[in-house]
């Protein structure tokens, strides 16, 4: 694939030689290009749970996965063991598993050490098993749903942990990238701004969840297009989430979160983000589609909008 960069050149030199070249065929070509779209593991335990369906056959939930078009998996690992298993299941389907997530616990120096070592254990294995180079983590809040902030002495502690982590990665030929959900928005956003203003580039890249950024600043697009123009070199991964009225969609498509426009302001990054989708649903999501419809609907619409990223 060739950057934006060097497509919208060589596009210029078409152009000169034949304005119906670069005018018909080369942007068809972009307009049709097979943009590769992923999905997270989550959203698929939110449709599954509101079907009252078992998420736990691997095999079946991917089979899903691959109907959808979709070329490859997100997945959630605890274990090398367990990633080793989403490995096995994951090659049976033809899905690729570019990307990973995995929890850590890096504000308390109790369990930095030890929570630092279990993600690179599961990351060896996922290179190992599936070349997996994107490892995604969201150092975990005092209390998942609490009202507890950290305080300065343990956000450094979570950025020096976080750093660390990240350059252990490289040495595995691996990138870390940071995630955030809501709760890091609080307080001015101190922790999302901390964990990047204050990590090495080169060790810590970002994991955009546009959606838990608007979420997190009172459904604030603003807030969404200013974190992009901050960190924007630091993008190697989209999680790709749309709502109406601040409620979370079935299917990504449009809505309260301009993706077109957050597609435009990445134009000019070397290496297009991976694109993942993560279209889970919610107490008052709208239920009129399964999880394969959904995910289906999502994937053809996100190929449209971010192929002006990706040229043939």
């Amino acid at each position: 694939m060739l950057s934006r960069r060097a497509f919208t050149k060589q596009a210029a030199v078409l152009a000169a030689c034949s304005p119906f070249l670069a005018t018909s065929s080369l942007l068809h070509a972009a307009e049709a290009a097979s943009v590769p779209i992923f999905t997270q593991q989550y959203p698929w335990g939110t449709f599954y749970r509101r079907s009252n369906r078992d998420a736990g056959d691997l095999n079946a939930l991917l089979a899903e996965v691959k109907s959808c078009g979709l070329v490859g998996y997100e997945p959630i690992a605890g274990s090398p063991q367990q990633m080793k298993a989403i490995a096995d299941a994951a090659k049976q389907h033809d899905l690729k598993v570019e990307s990973l997530y995995v929890n850590s616990t890096l504000h308390d120096p109790g369990q930095a050490a030890a929570s630092i070592q279990s993600v690179l254990d599961i990351a060896a294995t996922a290179k190992e098993a599936c070349g997996t180079r994107i490892i995604v983590t969201n150092p975990s809040p005092i209390q998942w749903g609490g009202s507890q902030n950290k305080s300065d002495k343990q956000l450094r502690t979570q950025a020096n942990a976080l750093d660390l982590l990240g350059a252990q990665l490289r040495k595995q030929g691996q990138q870390l990238a940071y995630h955030n959900h809501d709760i890091e928005l609080r307080e001015g956003a101190r922790e999302l701004h901390h964990m990047l203003a204050s990590t090495d580039p080169d060790n810590v890249k970002f994991c955009l969840d546009a959606h838990w950024i608007f979420r997190g600043c009172g459904n604030s697009e603003v807030a969404v297009f200013d974190v992009v123009r901050l960190y924007k070199d630091r993008i190697v991964e989209l999680h790709l989430r749309q709502s109406h009225d601040g409620i979370w969609d079935e299917a990504f498509g449009s809505g309260d979160i301009d993706y077109d426009q957050l597609a435009e302001m990445l134009l000019d990054l070397e290496t297009p983000p991976l694109l993942v989708l993560e279209q889970a649903v919610e107490g008052k999501t709208p239920n009129t589609a399964g999880a394969v419809e959904a995910h289906t609907i999502g994937r053809e619409y996100a190929q449209k909008t971010f192929a002006k990223l990706i040229a043939p």
